[in-house]
């Protein structure tokens, strides 16, 4: 099973030096995410979770104002059973039954440096778009257009 990790550099670093995440959230296509976006192809709802994952990424920002203000969302693949459901959480959340070691991990997907201006008011957003403001969720949206770039895992290291 795919799973998607929000991630920032410099837990990304600290993921990469203890071989694995110790994190118990992840997101994936999930029975909710499928029933939510039900005309979907598969890559379009890797796509949502993907996206899903990369605002759990802007809330791990919010909380560490001193990282670098890029998101990362960390791809890995795991057996079914090291998940389960986490209802009332999102349409995408699962919960981990323990760490994700990096010899899982497929990629991952970072922000570019010229992403600060947008993810800073993402950032600053996120609560009056939990809220439902129109601005708040359009500082979203231009976040969630702004593509993500692709990384081998090899590549990491260079990031963190």
């Amino acid at each position: 099973m795919r799973i998607y990790l929000p991630a920032t550099l410099p837990l990304l670093e600290q993921w990469l030096e203890a071989g694995k995440a110790e994190v118990t959230t992840a997101y994936a296509v999930t029975p909710t995410l499928r029933e939510w976006y039900r005309e979907a192809d598969l890559d379009e709802l890797e796509h949502a979770a993907q996206l899903d994952a990369s605002v759990g990424s802007l809330e791990l920002l919010a909380a560490d104002a001193g990282a670098p203000r890029r998101r990362v969302v960390v791809a890995a693949d795991i057996e079914e059973s090291a998940v389960t459901a986490a209802y009332g959480s999102g349409r995408a959340v699962l919960r981990l039954s323990g760490p994700v070691a990096v010899s899982r991990w497929g990629s991952a997907l970072v922000d570019d440096p010229d992403a600060d201006l947008v993810v800073t008011r993402a950032i600053a957003s996120l609560a009056g778009a939990a809220r439902g403001e129109d601005d708040a969720q359009f500082d979203l949206g231009e976040a969630e257009a702004y593509e993500l770039g692709w990384y081998a895992v090899q590549e990491l290291r260079y990031l963190a």
